[in-house]
């Protein structure tokens, strides 16, 4: 059940758009990992490509927004690590293309 619901819900993130990127937050290689308890709890563990991220609050919105969608999901809960660091490697092939990194 938890590698369906998991897949399910990266893609709901998928529409959440880093509004000063212009590019999804799991392209941006942001999300770490999606898991859902018995409870109906989602917990998202991810990063910011920056600690201290202006955009942190508006993207928690939005994630808690995009996954409360889910019928399953009761409650959002958001793991902000900085271990291990974002990097440009985290990005996708498509978020390198669409920011000009090659």
């Amino acid at each position: 059940m938890d590698e369906t619901f998991k897949e399910k819900a990266l893609v709901q993130l998928e529409q959440v758009i880093d509004p000063e990127l212009g590019v999804d937050i799991v392209d941006l290689g942001l999300i770490y990992d999606v898991a859902l308890d018995d409870a109906g709890v989602c917990v998202v563990t991810m990063t910011l490509t920056i600690m201290g991220c202006p955009l942190s609050d508006m993207l928690s919105e939005d994630i808690d927004n995009t996954l409360s969608a889910l019928p399953e999901v009761k409650e959002v809960k958001i793991n902000l690590v900085w271990e291990p660091a974002w990097s440009v490697d985290n990005l996708s092939r498509q978020a390198k293309i669409m920011l000009g990194i090659h």
